[in-house]
């Protein structure tokens, strides 16, 4: 299962998974874009199921987790990839919706994801959670305030659920990408195109094929190798706020 599957990390997570071998269940807002990834994924020979919800919606979430047919709800994978950043004001200026919107999407809908899908997986004792986090989980950056605060609370959640499936055989990785070009900053900035552009600017970022590959990376590796965590960025990133530009 892979949530946020419309665009970005999401669909290319949806892809790679796929061409790995796995069926799919791919889950997001917008019906139209989530069906032209449903055909994609069906021309490559997997069976796919597509829901859609917004994980915001704790009782929609529930309701098709709940409604998923026998034949999928054995669920092996759940990559928690639908997460957003919302504007780049200084905290004393930040905007409450925007606030609302990144908590409710990137903490609290991960969770209920986790408190929805992982059940099913320590009981069968088999399993992996990929979240997607963020370098902005690392360290704040300037107007990165609440989001660096989202993504630094992604990776204490992804710490404590490795610990408490510690004496199962259910897997939990962080990964966390920095600049990569998906629709991301047109979505920060509110559809601002020029400013979306211009953080990518001089710079070669990552694709979100490139996250992709390090999740069917860990995904993949040996049942006893459990890839706990990993700092994907740019080769001219050095951090969520050093990016040299040429």
């Amino acid at each position: 299962m892979v949530t946020g599957a419309t665009s970005g990390i999401g669909r290319a997570c949806a892809l790679k998974l796929a061409q790995a071998g796995f069926d799919m269940i791919i889950t997001g807002r917008r019906e139209s874009k989530l069906r032209e990834i449903e055909n994609e994924l069906r021309g490559k020979g997997v069976e796919v199921l597509p829901l859609i919800f917004d994980v915001c919606d704790r009782n929609a979430s529930t309701a098709a987790v709940e409604n998923i047919p026998n034949e999928w709800k054995k669920i092996d994978v759940l990559v928690n990839n639908a997460g957003l950043a919302l504007g780049l004001e200084p905290e004393y200026e930040g905007d409450y919706n925007d606030w609302d919107t990144m908590i409710d999407t990137n903490i609290k809908g991960l969770l209920t994801m986790t408190r929805l899908i992982v059940p099913g997986m320590v009981e069968r004792n088999r399993g992996h959670v990929v979240n997607i986090g963020s370098v902005a989980g690392d360290a704040a950056y300037a107007g990165g305030n609440v989001y660096c605060a989202t993504k630094a609370a992604v990776k204490s959640i992804t710490d404590g659920l490795r610990i408490d499936v510690a004496n199962t055989a259910v897997r939990v990785t962080n990964v966390k990408p920095g600049l990569v070009e998906t629709e991301f900053s047109k979505v920060r900035f509110h559809g601002d195109e020029g400013r979306a552009e211009n953080v990518y600017k001089g710079i070669k970022p990552l694709t979100g094929e490139d996250i992709a590959d390090v999740v069917v990376y860990a995904v993949q590796a040996p049942a006893h190798v459990q890839i706990a965590e990993v700092l994907v960025l740019a080769t001219h990133q050095a951090s969520g706020s050093v990016i040299v530009r040429k």
